[in-house]
C-alpha cells in the first residue's frame, strides 16, 4: 500500500513505522514540520530539550535502558555541531540510535548555516546516510534504522530543508533484521582454548558488555569451573546475588579481588575488548593463560594478545566449553571453596578527614547505597567523584546502569538520566554528577525533568573545584586557585527551576534529605559539599 503526502509526513510515517513511540530533540527550520507530524498524525511522543546535545545523549540512554533505537532530531548546521560530543560518546559506547538532522536547502549552497555535515560526523565515528530525493525517503530512512541496529551506533539521517514540501509517495519499508548473529566457536582453537581451562588451577571468568545476555550460561559454566565470576564496569551488576561474584575487575577492584585476581591463573574473558583500566595496563594480565571470546572481531586483539581467541557467541561457546567439560569429566579446580566474598566485594572506607562545613564523600556514599531506591536505574556523570560511584553504589543490572563515560567527557550525566527516566517511567532514576558537569549540561535540562515531572534523584558531588585538575596542581605544589569556583547553591537553583533541592554539609543533614525526599514529586537535588582536599582519587 503506498500513499501521496508531503515529504516532512513521510518522514514521520516512516519512522512511526519502525516502532519509534518516542522522539528527542529541538525543533528548527529543517526539522519542525516533521516533528509536528510526527506528534500530531502519527500520535507519537516528541521530548523537547533545551539544547541539541542533549536531545542526542537522552536517545543515547532511551536506547541503552528500553533496549532498542534511539531517536532523536535536530535542524542543521549550528545545531548539528551542538552534537559533536554527544555523537562521539555514542560511537565509543556502541549504542544504536538515529539522528534526523537537517540540512540547509541544496538549492541554497551559500546559505548562512550550510556547512559538509557529512565531513563533520565522520569526525565523531557515526554513521551518515544522505535522504537522497524525495522519491527514496522511506528508503533512506529504512537504511539509517537498518545500519543503527547492526553496526551498534549513532546514524545520522540528512534531510535537506527543500525536500520538506515536495510531495512523494509513502511506502511502508522495515527491513526485518536479526541484530544477534551468534557463532558456535569450533576447530582446533577451540581444543587449545578448553586445554587451557582444563588445565587451570584457579580460573577466572570475566564478562563484559557483550556477554550481559548469557549471564546463565557464565554462571553454569563458572559453577562447573569453581571459578569467581568477575564484570568490567560496563557490566556492572550483572552476577549480582552470585555467591562468587567478586564484582568488577581492574583498577575498580577492592584490594582482596585485586589480590585474588592476581593470584588467577586462566582468565576466560567473554565480550570485553580488555580495556587498559580492566587490566591495569596489562598487569592483571601478566603470568596467566588469557582466552578471549567475542563476537566482533574488532575487540580481540587491541589491548593485548590472548592465548587463544573466539570470535563466537558468548553464551553459545560457554554452552560448548561446558559439554566438553563433563565429557572429558574434569573436576572443579577448588578455587571458589574458600572464597570470603564479604572481604572481596568490600570497598575500604578510609579515615575521615574533611574539613568543617562539609559531609565525607566516601561516608555519604555508603549511607545513599542503603537510602536510595533499590530498583533504581543508575546513571553517572564523567569526573573525579565517578570511580567511588562505581565502586560503591550497585545497579540491579547492567541495563539499569548508564555509563557517560565513554569519550570521557563531563556534562552528560543529567541528560542521558532524563532519556534513561522516559524509558522507565516506573522506576526511579539516580544520577550523580559533579559540579563542573552540572553546570556544564546539567542545569539547562533540569527544568526539563521537571516538565516531564519524572522521578529524578540528581545527587551533585560540589567540591567547588574542578576536582581532577585541583588535584593536579596540589600533587605538584602547585596553587589549585585557577581550578575552585564560587558556584551559586544548586539545591536553590533546583527549587527555583521547579524541583525540590537539598543542601548538605554533614551526614545529619543528609539523613534528614533522604527523609526528606521519601514522598517526592517529581525531580529531587541532594548537594553534596565537599571538601577539595579530601575527595578520593580517581581509580583509573
Amino acid at each position: 500500500m503506498s500513499k501521496e503526502m508531503l515529504v516532512y509526513q513521510s518522514i514521520a510515517q516512516a519512522v512511526a513505522d519502525h516502532g519509534v513511540e518516542t522522539m528527542f530533540g529541538l525543533m528548527g527550520d529543517a526539522n519542525l514540520f516533521m516533528v509536528d507530524s510526527f506528534v500530531r498524525e502519527c500520535e507519537r511522543r516528541f521530548v523537547p530539550v533545551a539544547h541539541e546535545n542533549s536531545a542526542v545523549l537522552m536517545a543515547l540512554a532511551y536506547a541503552h535502558v528500553a533496549g532498542r533505537v534511539g531517536v532523536a532530531t535536530v535542524t542543521h548546521g549550528p545545531a548539528l555541531t551542538n552534537c559533536v560530543t554527544a555523537l562521539t560518546e555514542g560511537a565509543r559506547g556502541h549504542v544504536p540510535m538515529v539522528l534526523l538532522a537537517g540540512d540547509t536547502p541544496v538549492s541554497n549552497p551559500r546559505h548562512l548555516q550550510s556547512i559538509d555535515q557529512r565531513e563533520l560526523v565522520k569526525t565523531t565515528g557515526a554513521g551518515f546516510e544522505q535522504v537522497r530525493t524525495p522519491d527514496t525517503v522511506c528508503m533512506d530512512i529504512e537504511r539509517a534504522f537498518y545500519r543503527a541496529q547492526v553496526e551498534r551506533r549513532p546514524i545520522v539521517l540528512n534531510m535537506p530543508a527543500d525536500f520538506m514540501w515536495q510531495q512523494t509517495e509513502h511506502v511502508v519499508r522495515v527491513l526485518d533484521v536479526f541484530t544477534a548473529p551468534g557463532g558456535v566457536a569450533e576447530g582446533d582453537t577451540l581444543d587449545n582454548a578448553i586445554g587451557m581451562i582444563a588445565s587451570a588451577r584457579r580460573p577466572l571468568i570475566l564478562a563484559g558488555a557483550g556477554a550481559v545476555h548469557a549471564r546463565e550460561q557464565l554462571i553454569r559454566l563458572a559453577d562447573r569451573l569453581e571459578a569467581p565470576l568477575a564484570t568490567t564496569l560496563k557490566a556492572k551488576g550483572l552476577f549480582s546475588g552470585h555467591p562468587s561474584n567478586i564484582d568488577i575487575f581492574g583498577t575498580l577492584s577492592t584490594p582482596a579481588a585485586y589480590d585474588l585476581i592476581a593470584q588467577s591463573d586462566c582468565i576466560v574473558c567473554f565480550g570485553t575488548a580488555l580495556h587498559d583500566f580492566t587490566t591495569d595496563r596489562g598487569k592483571l594480565m601478566k603470568d596467566k593463560r588469557i582466552v578471549q571470546i567475542d563476537i566482533e572481531p574488532t575487540a580481540i586483539g587491541g589491548g593485548l594478545h590472548p592465548d587463544a581467541a573466539l570470535v563466537a557467541d558468548a553464551g553459545l561457546t560457554a554452552e560448548t566449553i561446558l559439554y566438553w567439560l563433563d565429557e572429558a569429566e574434569i573436576p572443579g579446580s577448588g578455587f571458589t571453596r574458600d572464597l570470603d566474598l564479604g572481604t572481596l566485594t568490600a570497598h575500604p572506607v578510609g579515615p575521615n578527614r574533611t574539613a568543617e562545613g562539609c559531609v565525607n564523600y566516601v561516608q555519604s556514599l555508603e549511607r545513599l547505597e542503603q537510602a536510595l531506591p533499590s530498583d533504581r536505574v543508575l546513571v553517572t556523570d564523567g569526573g573525579r567523584f565517578m570511580t567511588e560511584v562505581w565502586c560503591r553504589i550497585s545497579a540491579p543490572d547492567p541495563q539499569s546502569f548508564v555509563v557517560t563515560a565513554n569519550f570521557g567527557s563531563i556534562g552528560l550525566g543529567l541528560q542521558e538520566a532524563i532519556g534513561a527516566a522516559v524509558a522507565a517511567p516506573d522506576r526511579p532514576v539516580v544520577v550523580f554528577t559533579g559540579d563542573g558537569g552540572f553546570m556544564m549540561g546539567g542545569i539547562n535540562e533540569f527544568n526539563t525533568a521537571v516538565r516531564l515531572g519524572l522521578d529524578l534523584i540528581v545527587i551533585v558531588a560540589n567540591d567547588s573545584a574542578y576536582g581532577a585538575e585541583h588535584i593536579q596542581f596540589l600533587d605538584r605544589q602547585m596553587d589549585p586557585s585557577l581550578t575552585e569556583f564560587h558556584w551559586p547553591s544548586f539545591a536553590q537553583v533546583a527549587t527555583s527551576l521547579g524541583g525540590q533541592g537539598y543542601e548538605v554539609r554533614s551526614l545529619e543533614q543528609l539523613d534528614a534529605a533522604l527523609d526528606a525526599f521519601e514522598g517526592r514529586k517529581g525531580p529531587v537535588l541532594i548537594e553534596l559539599h565537599l571538601d577539595p582536599h579530601d575527595v578520593p582519587r580517581m581509580r583509573i
